[in-house]
Protein backbone atom coordinates (compact mmCIF):
# COMPACT_ATOMS: atom_id res chain seq x y z
CA UNK A 1 0.00 0.00 0.00
CA UNK A 2 1.04 3.29 -0.92
CA UNK A 3 2.17 4.93 2.46
CA UNK A 4 0.78 8.27 1.50
CA UNK A 5 -2.60 7.43 0.53
CA UNK A 6 -5.40 7.56 3.12
CA UNK A 7 -7.83 4.66 3.90
CA UNK A 8 -11.00 4.31 2.73
CA UNK A 9 -13.85 5.69 4.12
CA UNK A 10 -15.72 2.55 4.46
CA UNK A 11 -16.72 1.35 7.77
CA UNK A 12 -14.67 0.03 10.22
CA UNK A 13 -15.85 -3.80 9.63
CA UNK A 14 -14.91 -3.25 5.75
CA UNK A 15 -11.84 -2.18 6.46
CA UNK A 16 -10.88 -5.00 9.06
CA UNK A 17 -12.81 -7.76 7.00
CA UNK A 18 -9.58 -8.94 4.93
CA UNK A 19 -6.55 -7.45 6.50
CA UNK A 20 -3.50 -6.80 4.05
CA UNK A 21 -1.05 -7.24 6.85
CA UNK A 22 -1.73 -8.17 10.79
CA UNK A 23 -3.65 -6.74 13.29
CA UNK A 24 -0.73 -4.61 15.43
CA UNK A 25 -1.50 -4.00 19.23
CA UNK A 26 1.26 -1.80 19.95
CA UNK A 27 3.03 -1.45 23.76
CA UNK A 28 2.75 1.71 25.72
CA UNK A 29 5.71 3.42 26.13
CA UNK A 30 7.35 4.92 29.39
CA UNK A 31 10.21 7.20 30.11
CA UNK A 32 12.70 6.52 32.83
CA UNK A 33 10.68 8.12 35.40
CA UNK A 34 7.89 6.03 34.41
CA UNK A 35 5.64 8.39 32.81
CA UNK A 36 3.73 7.70 29.61
CA UNK A 37 6.12 8.61 26.72
CA UNK A 38 3.99 9.89 23.83
CA UNK A 39 7.31 10.74 21.41
CA UNK A 40 8.37 6.98 21.45
CA UNK A 41 4.91 5.48 21.26
CA UNK A 42 4.43 7.45 17.93
CA UNK A 43 7.48 6.06 16.94
CA UNK A 44 6.68 2.10 17.36
CA UNK A 45 3.24 3.10 15.89
CA UNK A 46 4.71 4.71 12.91
CA UNK A 47 7.39 1.91 12.66
CA UNK A 48 4.45 -1.00 12.58
CA UNK A 49 2.07 1.02 10.39
CA UNK A 50 5.03 1.38 7.94
CA UNK A 51 5.71 -2.00 8.63
CA UNK A 52 2.48 -3.44 7.10
CA UNK A 53 0.14 -3.63 9.66
CA UNK A 54 -3.90 -3.49 8.80
CA UNK A 55 -4.71 -1.83 11.63
CA UNK A 56 -3.51 -0.14 14.95
CA UNK A 57 -5.48 -1.72 18.39
CA UNK A 58 -4.08 1.04 20.71
CA UNK A 59 -4.52 1.04 24.57
CA UNK A 60 -5.53 -2.80 24.48
CA UNK A 61 -4.09 -5.88 26.58
CA UNK A 62 -0.73 -5.99 25.15
CA UNK A 63 -0.57 -1.70 25.56
CA UNK A 64 -1.31 -2.12 28.86
CA UNK A 65 -4.92 -0.73 29.45
CA UNK A 66 -5.62 -1.56 32.61
CA UNK A 67 -2.39 0.52 34.08
CA UNK A 68 -3.03 3.72 32.22
CA UNK A 69 -4.99 6.37 33.91
CA UNK A 70 -8.10 7.85 31.68
CA UNK A 71 -5.78 11.03 30.58
CA UNK A 72 -2.98 8.83 29.56
CA UNK A 73 -5.54 6.86 27.81
CA UNK A 74 -6.95 9.77 25.39
CA UNK A 75 -3.21 10.79 25.10
CA UNK A 76 -1.86 7.93 23.78
CA UNK A 77 -4.84 7.20 21.79
CA UNK A 78 -4.79 10.09 19.93
CA UNK A 79 -0.87 9.65 19.60
CA UNK A 80 -1.73 6.69 17.57
CA UNK A 81 -4.24 8.56 15.86
CA UNK A 82 -1.48 11.00 14.70
CA UNK A 83 1.07 7.96 13.80
CA UNK A 84 -1.08 6.03 11.62
CA UNK A 85 -1.99 9.35 9.76
CA UNK A 86 -5.44 7.81 8.19
CA UNK A 87 -3.04 5.07 6.64
CA UNK A 88 -5.33 2.36 8.59
CA UNK A 89 -8.04 2.03 11.24
CA UNK A 90 -7.08 3.04 15.21
CA UNK A 91 -8.82 0.74 17.48
CA UNK A 92 -8.99 1.84 21.24
CA UNK A 93 -9.53 -0.71 23.78
CA UNK A 94 -12.26 0.10 26.62
CA UNK A 95 -13.08 -1.66 29.70
CA UNK A 96 -14.03 -1.95 33.67
CA UNK A 97 -17.31 -1.43 34.45
CA UNK A 98 -20.37 0.34 31.96
CA UNK A 99 -19.41 3.48 33.68
CA UNK A 100 -16.09 3.41 33.12
CA UNK A 101 -16.24 1.75 29.97
CA UNK A 102 -18.21 4.50 28.06
CA UNK A 103 -16.00 7.20 29.66
CA UNK A 104 -13.41 5.48 27.93
CA UNK A 105 -15.39 4.92 24.72
CA UNK A 106 -15.88 8.72 24.77
CA UNK A 107 -12.27 9.83 25.30
CA UNK A 108 -11.41 7.55 22.65
CA UNK A 109 -14.05 8.89 20.34
CA UNK A 110 -12.87 12.76 20.89
CA UNK A 111 -9.26 11.46 20.36
CA UNK A 112 -10.03 10.26 16.84
CA UNK A 113 -10.50 6.35 17.02
CA UNK A 114 -12.28 5.13 14.36
CA UNK A 115 -13.42 1.60 16.85
CA UNK A 116 -13.30 0.39 20.47
CA UNK A 117 -12.45 -3.07 21.34
CA UNK A 118 -14.51 -3.86 24.79
CA UNK A 119 -12.57 -5.70 27.13
CA UNK A 120 -14.18 -8.04 29.91
CA UNK A 121 -16.24 -6.06 32.61
CA UNK A 122 -13.63 -5.70 35.86
CA UNK A 123 -13.31 -8.64 38.45
CA UNK A 124 -17.21 -9.48 38.37
CA UNK A 125 -18.62 -12.63 36.85
CA UNK A 126 -21.76 -11.44 34.87
CA UNK A 127 -24.56 -13.42 33.86
CA UNK A 128 -25.08 -13.19 30.03
CA UNK A 129 -28.07 -10.32 30.20
CA UNK A 130 -25.88 -8.57 32.19
CA UNK A 131 -22.87 -8.83 29.60
CA UNK A 132 -25.48 -8.25 27.00
CA UNK A 133 -26.66 -4.80 28.76
CA UNK A 134 -22.83 -3.99 29.54
CA UNK A 135 -22.28 -4.41 25.97
CA UNK A 136 -25.46 -2.54 24.61
CA UNK A 137 -24.95 0.26 26.80
CA UNK A 138 -21.45 0.60 25.73
CA UNK A 139 -22.21 0.53 22.03
CA UNK A 140 -24.51 3.18 22.45
CA UNK A 141 -22.68 5.83 24.55
CA UNK A 142 -20.50 6.33 21.18
CA UNK A 143 -20.53 6.70 17.60
CA UNK A 144 -17.70 3.91 17.57
CA UNK A 145 -18.36 0.16 16.18
CA UNK A 146 -17.45 -2.18 18.79
CA UNK A 147 -16.14 -5.70 19.00
CA UNK A 148 -16.17 -7.21 22.25
CA UNK A 149 -13.52 -9.08 23.73
CA UNK A 150 -14.38 -12.75 24.75
CA UNK A 151 -12.38 -13.93 27.83
CA UNK A 152 -11.94 -14.92 31.04
CA UNK A 153 -14.96 -13.80 33.15
CA UNK A 154 -16.94 -12.56 30.19
CA UNK A 155 -17.43 -15.75 28.07
CA UNK A 156 -20.55 -15.49 25.68
CA UNK A 157 -23.18 -18.43 24.83
CA UNK A 158 -23.79 -18.79 20.89
CA UNK A 159 -27.04 -16.94 22.02
CA UNK A 160 -25.80 -13.85 23.07
CA UNK A 161 -23.19 -13.97 20.56
CA UNK A 162 -26.52 -13.65 18.33
CA UNK A 163 -27.94 -11.02 20.24
CA UNK A 164 -24.63 -8.94 20.11
CA UNK A 165 -24.56 -9.92 16.14
CA UNK A 166 -28.38 -8.27 15.68
CA UNK A 167 -27.03 -5.18 18.07
CA UNK A 168 -26.80 -1.60 16.56
CA UNK A 169 -22.71 -0.82 16.84
CA UNK A 170 -21.30 -4.42 17.42
CA UNK A 171 -19.42 -5.47 14.64
CA UNK A 172 -17.30 -8.36 15.81
CA UNK A 173 -16.13 -11.14 18.80
CA UNK A 174 -12.39 -11.10 19.95
CA UNK A 175 -11.90 -14.52 21.27
CA UNK A 176 -9.61 -14.35 24.29
CA UNK A 177 -11.26 -17.70 25.59
CA UNK A 178 -10.31 -20.28 23.49
CA UNK A 179 -12.90 -23.14 23.06
CA UNK A 180 -12.99 -23.94 19.73
CA UNK A 181 -16.23 -26.00 20.26
CA UNK A 182 -17.79 -23.24 21.82
CA UNK A 183 -16.57 -20.94 18.90
CA UNK A 184 -17.30 -23.20 16.18
CA UNK A 185 -21.18 -23.39 17.69
CA UNK A 186 -20.94 -19.04 17.92
CA UNK A 187 -19.89 -18.82 14.03
CA UNK A 188 -22.73 -21.55 13.13
CA UNK A 189 -25.27 -19.57 15.36
CA UNK A 190 -24.87 -16.06 14.23
CA UNK A 191 -24.65 -17.51 10.46
CA UNK A 192 -28.03 -19.15 10.89
CA UNK A 193 -29.87 -16.40 13.12
CA UNK A 194 -28.24 -13.29 12.62
CA UNK A 195 -26.51 -13.63 8.98
CA UNK A 196 -24.25 -10.54 7.45
CA UNK A 197 -20.52 -9.47 8.04
CA UNK A 198 -20.14 -10.33 12.21
CA UNK A 199 -16.34 -10.28 12.56
CA UNK A 200 -14.45 -12.95 14.23
CA UNK A 201 -10.61 -12.70 15.83
CA UNK A 202 -8.02 -14.97 17.21
CA UNK A 203 -7.42 -13.33 20.24
CA UNK A 204 -5.14 -15.97 22.27
CA UNK A 205 -1.93 -14.58 23.31
CA UNK A 206 0.65 -15.14 20.67
CA UNK A 207 -2.98 -16.30 18.34
CA UNK A 208 -0.75 -17.29 14.78
CA UNK A 209 0.31 -20.52 17.22
CA UNK A 210 -3.43 -21.56 17.49
CA UNK A 211 -4.35 -19.54 13.91
CA UNK A 212 -4.25 -22.84 11.92
CA UNK A 213 -7.42 -24.15 14.41
CA UNK A 214 -9.26 -21.02 14.15
CA UNK A 215 -8.69 -20.84 10.58
CA UNK A 216 -10.42 -24.16 10.30
CA UNK A 217 -13.72 -22.65 11.73
CA UNK A 218 -13.50 -19.43 9.15
CA UNK A 219 -11.56 -17.18 12.03
CA UNK A 220 -9.00 -15.71 9.67
CA UNK A 221 -8.28 -12.73 11.88
CA UNK A 222 -5.48 -12.81 14.88
CA UNK A 223 -4.10 -9.98 17.28
CA UNK A 224 -0.09 -10.22 17.00
CA UNK A 225 2.10 -9.61 19.94
CA UNK A 226 5.34 -10.58 18.02
CA UNK A 227 4.37 -8.25 14.95
CA UNK A 228 5.76 -5.36 18.12
CA UNK A 229 9.24 -6.78 17.92
CA UNK A 230 9.55 -8.63 15.04
CA UNK A 231 7.10 -7.39 11.78
CA UNK A 232 8.88 -9.16 9.28
CA UNK A 233 8.19 -12.80 10.93
CA UNK A 234 4.88 -11.67 11.59
CA UNK A 235 4.09 -10.45 7.98
CA UNK A 236 5.86 -13.46 6.79
CA UNK A 237 3.43 -15.85 8.87
CA UNK A 238 0.15 -13.70 7.71
CA UNK A 239 1.25 -14.10 4.28
CA UNK A 240 1.94 -17.98 4.72
CA UNK A 241 -1.47 -18.52 6.28
CA UNK A 242 -3.33 -16.34 3.49
CA UNK A 243 -1.94 -17.67 1.00
CA UNK A 244 -2.17 -21.69 1.88
CA UNK A 245 2.13 -21.76 2.06
CA UNK A 246 2.01 -24.41 4.68
CA UNK A 247 5.72 -25.35 4.59
CA UNK A 248 6.21 -21.50 5.80
CA UNK A 249 3.74 -21.80 8.01
CA UNK A 250 5.19 -25.14 9.68
CA UNK A 251 8.58 -23.97 9.81
CA UNK A 252 7.99 -20.66 11.65
CA UNK A 253 5.53 -22.41 14.05
CA UNK A 254 7.64 -25.11 14.69
CA UNK A 255 11.06 -23.10 14.96
CA UNK A 256 9.59 -19.76 16.43
CA UNK A 257 5.99 -19.52 17.37
CA UNK A 258 6.03 -22.71 19.58
CA UNK A 259 9.38 -21.84 21.50
CA UNK A 260 8.09 -18.26 22.09
CA UNK A 261 4.63 -19.46 23.67
CA UNK A 262 7.00 -21.70 25.58
CA UNK A 263 9.24 -19.16 26.39
CA UNK A 264 6.24 -16.94 27.33
CA UNK A 265 4.71 -19.50 30.03
CA UNK A 266 7.47 -19.39 31.97
CA UNK A 267 6.18 -16.02 33.75
CA UNK A 268 3.71 -14.90 34.65
CA UNK A 269 2.37 -11.67 32.49
CA UNK A 270 5.10 -12.44 30.04
CA UNK A 271 2.52 -12.10 27.44
CA UNK A 272 2.76 -8.73 28.15
CA UNK A 273 6.49 -8.08 29.54
CA UNK A 274 8.49 -10.26 27.15
CA UNK A 275 6.94 -8.10 24.13
CA UNK A 276 7.94 -5.27 25.67
CA UNK A 277 11.14 -6.41 26.47
CA UNK A 278 11.52 -7.94 22.50
CA UNK A 279 10.68 -4.41 21.49
CA UNK A 280 13.55 -3.21 23.32
CA UNK A 281 15.68 -5.52 22.03
CA UNK A 282 14.82 -4.45 18.69
CA UNK A 283 16.44 -0.86 19.68
CA UNK A 284 13.21 1.23 20.71
CA UNK A 285 13.75 2.09 24.74
CA UNK A 286 9.91 1.49 25.22
CA UNK A 287 10.57 1.46 29.48
CA UNK A 288 9.27 -1.25 31.04
CA UNK A 289 5.96 -2.51 32.65
CA UNK A 290 3.98 -1.13 34.98
CA UNK A 291 3.30 -2.82 38.13
CA UNK A 292 1.55 -5.00 39.11
CA UNK A 293 3.48 -6.58 35.98
CA UNK A 294 6.81 -7.16 36.40
CA UNK A 295 9.63 -7.30 33.98
CA UNK A 296 10.91 -10.78 32.54
CA UNK A 297 13.93 -12.32 34.20
CA UNK A 298 17.65 -11.48 32.01
CA UNK A 299 18.19 -15.01 30.99
CA UNK A 300 14.54 -15.26 29.88
CA UNK A 301 15.36 -11.98 27.65
CA UNK A 302 18.36 -13.60 26.24
CA UNK A 303 16.62 -16.87 25.15
CA UNK A 304 14.05 -14.12 23.48
CA UNK A 305 17.18 -12.70 21.72
CA UNK A 306 18.39 -16.10 20.27
CA UNK A 307 14.71 -16.78 19.38
CA UNK A 308 14.47 -13.90 17.50
CA UNK A 309 17.47 -14.30 15.57
CA UNK A 310 16.03 -17.83 14.98
CA UNK A 311 13.06 -16.35 13.48
CA UNK A 312 15.32 -14.47 11.17
CA UNK A 313 17.23 -17.35 9.77
CA UNK A 314 14.07 -19.25 9.46
CA UNK A 315 12.89 -16.34 6.79
CA UNK A 316 16.29 -16.41 4.86
CA UNK A 317 15.59 -20.28 4.57
CA UNK A 318 12.84 -18.98 2.09
CA UNK A 319 15.15 -17.30 -0.24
Amino acid sequence: MDLGELVTPAPLAARLSIPSGPLFFPVTAYGADGAVDLDTYRVHVRRGVEAGAAAVFACCGTGEFHALTPEEFEMCVAAAVEAAGGRVPVVAGAGYGTALAVRYARLAERAGADGLLAMPPYLVRAAQEGLLRHYRELAAATSLPVIVYQRDNAVLTPGSAVELARTDGIIGLKDGHGDLDLMQRTVSAVRTAAPGDFLYFNGLPTAELTQPAYRGIGVTLYSSAVFCFAPEIALACHTAFRTGDEATVHRLLDGFYRPFVELRAQGSGYAVSLVKAGVRLRGLDVGEVRPPLHEPAGDHVKQLARLIERGHALLEEDM
